[in-house]
């Protein structure tokens, strides 16, 4: 099959089961998200040389726990806390080129905050006031297609100036602001015609978390890939690679937004 073709078959048999899992009821979205997050640990052991059964029984036993999250003013804020500071150390391990592999201890750490807290804090995203809604979750996978898309489509027609070339050298500093853009400009849209919100402000907020934290999601994932030295975290996807590959963004991105959600309870 023509390598073209099966990515896009591949791609949109993703795209719908997403879409369709979210939509379809609160539970379909958990269990779906249950099975990614066993997939990105089974992965993510690989990429950092840790027992993957440890990784997915902690994963089972961690995410299983806070089936059915209600929000929680000491606990909630405590994951979020941890998951962020885990994630600043990995920004730190992106940008340091002397640090080339975690050390034995705080591979099991950024498990916990860049793995299986992430998936726990998106199971929160979509539960408001009213209840589930699923526009806010989907909202946010737009934004970071949105994102991908068009820092794709700048980078490669206008990109001069490369963003991090030892990690990513296709990834442009012209991409990265086009994609802040265009995500900046659909959250508009999103928010008014998708949501039904005034709060439209809000959204631009989360598109600027989305532009910035997904672009060094995907830049510490590609780094986890060069110290492995592999290609892609799996082969589950054809043409796509692993689900880490695919999740890698918003796994990144989620932890910012639920502080974003935190400042904004505290201070209504």
């Amino acid at each position: 099959m023509n390598e073209t073709l099966k990515r896009a078959i591949s791609g949109a048999v993703y795209i719908v089961l997403l879409l369709s899992c979210i939509l379809f009821s609160k539970e379909s979205f958990y269990i779906l998200f249950g099975c990614f997050l066993l997939i990105a640990s089974f992965e993510f052991s690989k990429l950092v040389f840790i027992n993957k059964w440890v990784a997915i029984t902690i994963s089972i036993l961690v995410y299983g726990f806070f089936y059915n999250p209600k929000f929680d003013k000491i606990l909630d804020p405590l994951i979020t806390g941890f998951t962020i500071a885990v994630s600043i150390f990995l920004i730190g391990f992106l940008f340091n080129t002397k640090i080339q592999k975690l050390s034995n201890y705080s591979r099991y750490l950024v498990l916990f905050g860049y793995i299986i807290f992430p998936f726990v804090l998106l199971t929160k995203i979509p539960l408001g006031i009213n209840g589930y809604n699923p526009k806010i979750l989907i909202t946010i996978f737009v934004l970071i297609w949105t994102n991908d898309t068009f820092a794709y489509l700048v980078g490669k027609n206008f990109g001069k100036h490369k963003l991090l070339p030892s990690i990513s050298p296709k990834k442009t500093v012209e991409g990265f602001v086009g994609g802040m853009f265009f995500a900046v400009v659909a959250s508009y849209f999103m928010a008014k015609y998708f949501i039904g919100t005034k709060l439209f402000y809000y959204w631009i907020v989360i598109a600027i978390i989305v532009s910035i934290f997904s672009t060094l999601g995907d830049l510490i994932e590609s780094k986890f890939k060069r110290v492995a030295n592999v290609k892609d975290s799996g082969n589950i996807m054809p043409g796509h690679g692993g689900i880490l590959d695919r999740l890698d963004s918003i796994i990144f991105v989620v932890p910012f937004i639920y502080l974003f959600y935190l400042i904004l309870n505290y201070v209504s």
